[in-house]
């Protein structure tokens, strides 16, 4: 049993990252390995998904790239995850957004929760 809990805390890597939810639009920095070099990428929008729970979570961002829909799925234990920060608070009703993969343009957005509307 503790031989688990030593190996667990080996691979765990710590960091804190703030709270988010699906409709949020955040910006994931990942870093990348090319051969020996190491660079670290931008991954900016909206989460349409988070599953699992504890340390095996994960969120899925999707973003829009030259008028093409990109997914990307991150572990939330990555050791890769650099660092997100959060853009853009959603205002949504649902816990999972599949419906944004048919949707195109302007129908495509998310309305913003307000400042304002934040004190309730």
């Amino acid at each position: 049993m503790d031989f688990i809990k030593i190996a667990e805390e080996a691979f765990a890597t710590g960091k804190e990252f703030p709270k988010f939810k699906s409709g949020d639009t955040i910006t994931v920095a990942y870093r990348i390995k090319e051969g020996n070099k190491e660079r670290v990428q931008q991954y900016r929008g909206v989460v349409i998904k988070i599953a699992g729970h504890g340390d095996k979570k994960r969120f899925t961002v999707r973003k829009m790239s030259d008028n093409i829909g990109v997914e990307r799925i991150f572990p939330i234990e990555s050791p890769f995850i650099d660092s997100i920060e959060v853009n853009k608070i959603g205002k949504v009703r649902r816990a999972k957004l599949y419906y944004l993969r048919a949707l195109t343009g302007k129908k495509a957005r998310i309305k913003e929760k307000r400042a304002a509307s934040l004190k309730a």
